[in-house]
């Protein structure tokens, strides 16, 4: 009778533990990953995959549009001065470069928050929401209207500008990771076109301690108002040890990754924030009432010594 009972109370015990393992932990298998609305894994992982076009991912990169120039980007700006002169041996002409006059554009600038970037003795420019090309462009035209140019007979089309961006400071994505109630931790990345969510991950050395495998996500913003925004669900299992790519998308700028924290890491900090200050109170409670029964046993202890 007494095994009997042993034994339904380790059975009651080893089901309530596989129950809160369950939660925590990550069921994959070696199933692919089937289409939009079903689950992976033959129902095992709750992970919905998307409709197959609706965002590049690893093997099914797009090309990202033109740059758009912003503050605080740090751009790489040459100018120069391109004119033809005769070889005096040959008797040909041929291409001769030389910097700008009085001041020299060479080397990186970054741009203002107002938009424009500083080119020295020749003022201003504003760039920002233009590509390189068309910035390239505006400090062309900005260039030989002014009057040192016009002076010394610089010709519209001997000035080259070359414009290329040194570092993409605008343009970010953001990895959060949940503290599981005790924070979050937000760590910006710029773009560079090619990242995906497991390069994304490896900036910040994987997972953190507390992280749950089965609840990652893309938040990709919306530009336009009123429109439902977008939520790609990543597979960190099937991309890590699986090698699935489906879910392993390209990061796009703006991007939110989100890796929230196990459920009993979030119950455990929540009780412990309950709990603390009843702790606390009992505590200084009992403290009290001992201090208090030591003084009465101190008081009583000398009173029987001073009436023998």
């Amino acid at each position: 009778m007494r095994g009997a009972r042993c034994g339904r109370r380790w059975a009651g015990t080893l089901a309530v533990a596989t129950t809160l393992l369950g939660g925590v932990g990550c069921f994959h298998t070696q199933s692919p990953m089937v289409g939009p609305g079903q689950y992976a894994g033959g129902g095992n992982v709750p992970i919905m995959v998307p409709p197959e076009d609706a965002a590049p991912r690893e093997l099914k990169k797009i090309v990202l549009p033109p740059y758009v120039i912003e503050a605080p980007d740090n751009l790489l700006i040459e100018v120069i001065i391109r004119s033809e002169v005769e070889d005096p041996e040959t008797k040909t002409k041929k291409t001769q470069t030389d910097r700008l006059p009085v001041q020299a554009v060479s080397g990186p600038f970054q741009v203002r928050i107002d938009g424009t970037v500083g080119i020295g003795y020749w003022g201003s420019v504003m760039i920002a929401g233009l590509n390189l090309e068309q910035a390239a462009d505006a400090i062309r035209q900005h260039l030989v209207r002014s009057d040192t140019l016009r002076r010394l007979g610089t010709k519209p089309e001997n000035v080259v500008v070359i414009v290329d961006v040194l570092a993409y400071n605008s343009k970010r994505y953001y990895v959060i990771l949940d503290g599981g109630g005790a924070g979050e931790q937000v760590y910006p990345f710029p773009v560079t076109g090619s990242e995906t969510v497991l390069d994304a991950l490896a900036n910040v050395n994987g997972l953190h301690a507390v992280a749950s495998k089965r609840n990652i996500w893309v938040a990709r913003r919306c530009p336009y108002p009123n429109q439902p925004w977008q939520i790609l669900p990543v597979d960190w299992v099937g991309i890590t040890q699986h090698g699935v790519t489906v879910t392993n998308y390209q990061v796009m700028p703006g991007d939110r990754i989100y890796v929230k924290a196990q459920r009993l890491v979030a119950i455990d900090t929540a009780l412990a924030r309950i709990l603390s200050p009843i702790e606390r109170i009992f505590g200084v409670t009992l403290l009290g009432a001992n201090t208090v029964n030591q003084i009465k046993g101190n008081v009583g202890f000398g009173n029987n010594n001073f009436g023998q």
